[in-house]
């Protein structure tokens, strides 16, 4: 795409995706891209609990949390157009999948497992992979949820050695695929 382009975002756009496919990384860049402002939903949860992801979890348990996410999802998509990174379970529900559609579109960051395992190995923020066996338990995280994030209105391929300026521009690409979402002029 030309760098001379102008852009005017129609819809709100969310990425979904693994833990370490870089939602909040390219939402951050694409936002700033875009001109549009960027919320990390785990965030927001976070700011609305004044907890952590993993104390949510560990007081509350799994469904109380995948329960404020999707309250804080609901209110993330009203208002004018932004770009919304996602917990790594947001997208599994069928009722965020039918908010996100509704009121914008979803953006699969599709990585695959060897790239996910070298982002995420070294992080100790992720409950989920919390067990004996991080890596295998990754791994059954990315085939259980693959064909649900395949549901999402458009996909991009994550390279490990892309940058995030490379992968922003090919989500940009990808939404200019569709005028009702980004709108494009030179």
């Amino acid at each position: 795409m030309n760098e001379t382009a102008t852009y005017h975002l129609r819809r709100t756009v969310v990425l979904v995706g693994m833990m370490g496919s870089g939602k909040t990384a390219i939402g951050r860049a694409l936002a700033m891209q875009l001109d549009v402002p960027f919320v990390d939903s785990d965030a927001a949860i976070e700011e609305a609990s004044t907890q952590t992801i993993s104390e949510i979890f560990a007081r509350d348990g799994e469904a109380f949390f995948r329960e404020r996410e999707a309250e804080v999802l609901c209110r993330l998509l009203s208002g004018p157009p932004k770009i919304v990174s996602t917990g790594g379970g947001a997208f599994l529900a069928a009722r965020n999948r039918d908010a996100i559609a509704d009121k914008g579109v979803a953006v699969w960051l599709n990585a695959d497992i060897a790239t996910l395992w070298d982002r995420v190995r070294h992080k100790d923020t992720r409950p989920l992979l919390r067990t004996a066996d991080p890596k295998a338990t990754l791994a059954a995280i990315f085939h259980a949820r693959t064909p649900v994030y395949a549901q999402a209105g458009l996909s991009v391929t994550v390279s490990g050695s892309a940058s995030i300026e490379e992968t922003t521009q090919a989500v940009i690409d990808a939404l200019t695929l569709r005028a009702d979402i980004l709108e494009t002029s030179e």
